[in-house]
């Protein structure tokens, strides 16, 4: 990829930091021997099937992008362990945390790139992905910067490209203005059914859903949060 090419991304997707707080030696170590075992190599051709990716068989994919302290998506590669997890995290810190945990629960099912997720997109075959989570992203919440946000008619695209016939969608966010950007987004872009009939369906969380520090940060604060979900048609 040129240097062009990207810049075109950085403005097109990707505005979030890499690194925070510098890691200690032993952290430094540990991510410097589990990334190379567990990051997918984009310079290479996809597999056929995309599911040996994975050492263990599985039966699902499921890609989610920007898995902030890793808590749902570890959570849900020990809970389904026939599902390959792909988890896409540019920040340092958070990639440590979340493959620390990997090494310690002896989850074989997860796999990762630590980049900007649309490059990890255009590269995965049509129709290879049962699932994408996109949980809690970066609200940008000042209305000149909501062309940042991930959920747009460029992305939706690749998710739609990507999703096998009927694969979902999932969203969840605390911003209403983020919840109420995406439902419409989805609905023009007719390609995403949504797949509430009342309004538990999208105040309820998902089936055995995991509290996250940033769910439990916006109870503090006093929001409340909802969970969409889009079927693709």
């Amino acid at each position: 990829m040129t240097d062009m090419e990207r810049r075109g991304r950085a403005t097109e997707a990707f505005f979030g930091r890499r690194k925070g707080k510098q890691l200690r030696g032993q952290q430094a170590e540990k991510l410097s021997t589990l990334l190379p075992a567990f990051i997918i190599d984009l310079s290479a051709a996809p597999q056929e099937p995309l599911s040996t990716l994975f050492p263990v068989e599985t039966n699902r994919l499921r890609l989610e992008i920007g898995f902030g302290g890793g808590e749902h998506l570890i959570h849900r590669a020990v809970e389904t362990p026939s599902t390959g997890f792909i988890g896409v995290e540019p920040f340092v810190n958070s990639m440590q945390k979340l493959l620390a945990s990997v090494d310690d629960a002896g989850a074989r099912n997860v796999r990762v790139y630590n980049d900007d997720a649309t490059q990890l997109l255009d590269w995965l075959p049509d129709g290879s992905i049962d699932q994408i989570d996109l949980l809690y992203p970066d609200p940008w919440p000042k209305r000149k910067h909501w062309k940042r946000r991930f959920v747009s008619k460029t992305n939706l695209d690749r998710f739609h490209r990507v999703l096998k016939p009927g694969g979902l969608f999932c969203f969840a966010s605390d911003i209403d203005t983020y919840v109420n950007w995406t439902l419409l987004k989805c609905r023009d872009h007719g390609g995403f059914d949504w797949q509430a009939t009342n309004a538990a369906d999208w105040l309820t969380p998902y089936e055995g859903w995991p509290s996250t520090r940033y769910e439990a940060k916006a109870r503090r604060e006093g929001r409340s949060s909802a969970y969409l979900t889009f079927k693709r048609v």
